[in-house]
């Protein structure tokens, strides 16, 4: 043998001898750890680790009798210092977050409880925008309630608002650029909608003892409530002169207008069959409410789900809502708003939401009756029901029209053997994917 045979014949040595090993003894290869990188095997492997099987559900409720901990299996300690139990409990995934939570996502979470209330003779209302809620770019809320007979007066926005009656029922008026007007009472869960810079009012009737509450929504997130154009406002800030210039009256026919704004104030009970002024421009061709509480909802395996925009609530062209019940072990599913944001009101019950933000970012957040949450446009999501009875929520976006991509539907009307090299699922599982949404997936 010569040199230069002896010197190829050691350097192939231990690999002929590693062959032999694994050709005498198949089960070596099913003994590497899980996920390991190789070239072996009849299967691809993945380039990357396995997701972790760690369980990941929430580890208490808001009325959890218990003592709440920065806990999960081995990550984490107990707190030592002072702790605000009530609130803890009500947000088990900010205290002992899944494991799968990462990187950095702004608070989506704001309870209306929270808020700054302005208390009026007649009602009060208190006002969630990017102030308090940062990452709320596109959206804000208000919450008004209104006695029976009391007035948000005559006012407007350089907003769209849209509403939702949560209560008792409230008697709107508005009277557009062309001189045509409208008058409608609005009963419990129904809408209405006023373009921006549209004039209008708002009165609770006596139809419930109680009077009348409701949600506001706004197209910005930069909303101020104590920043609308108001009625009385103006006019204490006309010289009197001008008024009865305007108005081809006696300056005298002004001098018990209000020095400064009413707001909210009360007021006689509206008639239940109001009409306005009769306009020579006639009344408005079509209306500012929309009976969405007669609306019957479709069904899925988990919940129900029925929406108001434009295509049914034609004057509606900024915000639309899906109003959504979730059964108990349910869940909305997996999905995204291609271009819009949502913010989400809940109205019952509780639930948990992770928000996907793209490179590895995720968070979890827990949420009860009364609270908002905002998801950005494209921002991955579920709404998961963790409590024992329906939870009740309005799903609301800034658009025309009420859109979503379902994750299942996606997958399952892509090439199998795509999502295959993607995630290695197996036929049977490629076979359960629905090529119609699921919208509200129920437990298995």
């Amino acid at each position: 043998m010569t040199s230069q045979t002896s010197k190829l014949a050691r350097r192939l040595l231990p690999t002929l001898i590693l062959a032999s090993v694994f050709a005498a003894s198949p089960a070596c290869i099913s003994a590497l750890p899980t996920g390991t990188p190789t070239a072996l095997g009849a299967n691809p492997s993945p380039t990357v680790p396995y997701a972790s099987d760690d369980p990941n559900g929430e580890l208490w409720s808001a009325n959890s009798d218990i003592t709440p901990e920065a806990q999960r299996g081995k990550y984490g300690a107990t707190v030592l210092g002072p702790h605000n139990v009530p609130l803890e409990l009500q947000n088990p995934s900010l205290l002992a977050l899944p494991t799968t939570d990462h990187g950095d996502v702004p608070n989506a979470k704001w309870p209306f409880s929270l808020s700054h209330n302005r208390l009026q003779t007649g009602g009060w209302a208190r006002q969630q925008n990017v102030n308090n809620l940062p990452i709320a770019k596109g959206l804000a809320g208000v919450d008004m309630r209104l006695e029976p007979g009391a007035i948000r007066e005559l006012h407007w926005h350089n907003t769209a608002e849209w509403a939702y009656v949560l209560k008792g029922s409230t008697q709107i008026t508005t009277v557009t650029a062309e001189g045509q007007n409208y008058v409608a009472t609005v009963p419990q869960g129904s809408l209405w909608y006023f373009p921006s810079g549209q004039p209008h009012s708002l009165q609770a009737t006596d139809d419930d003892p109680e009077g009348s509450e409701f949600l506001l929504v706004f197209d910005n997130g930069n909303f101020n409530e104590d920043s609308t154009f108001l009625f009385t406002d103006w006019l204490a800030h006309v010289p009197k002169e001008v008024l009865a210039k305007n108005f081809h009256t006696d300056q005298s026919a002004f001098d018990r207008i209000p020095s400064e704004q009413l707001y909210i104030f009360p007021g006689p009970i509206p008639a239940d069959n109001q009409q306005p002024p009769m306009s020579p421009q006639g009344t408005t061709p079509l209306p500012y409410t929309f009976d969405f509480a007669s609306v019957k909802p479709t069904q899925y395996a988990g919940g129900t789900v029925k929406i108001a925009d434009s295509r049914n609530f034609e004057v509606a062209k900024d915000i639309a809502v899906a109003e959504v019940t979730v059964e108990p072990g349910s869940m909305r599913e997996l999905h995204w708003h291609p271009s819009e944001d949502e913010w989400t009101y809940f109205l019952e019950g509780s639930a948990r939401i992770t928000l996907f933000a793209a490179a590895g970012n995720a968070r979890t957040f827990d949420y009860q009756a009364g609270d908002v949450a905002y998801v950005p446009a494209s921002y991955g999501h579920y709404i998961e029901n963790t409590g024992n009875s329906t939870l009740r929520l309005l799903e609301i976006l800034k658009t025309d029209v009420f859109r979503d991509i379902s994750l299942n539907q996606w997958l399952a009307l892509t090439p199998p053997e795509l999502v295959k090299a993607h995630l290695q699922l197996s036929d049977e599982t490629i076979g359960k994917l629905s090529r119609t949404k699921p919208v509200v997936v129920a437990p298995q």
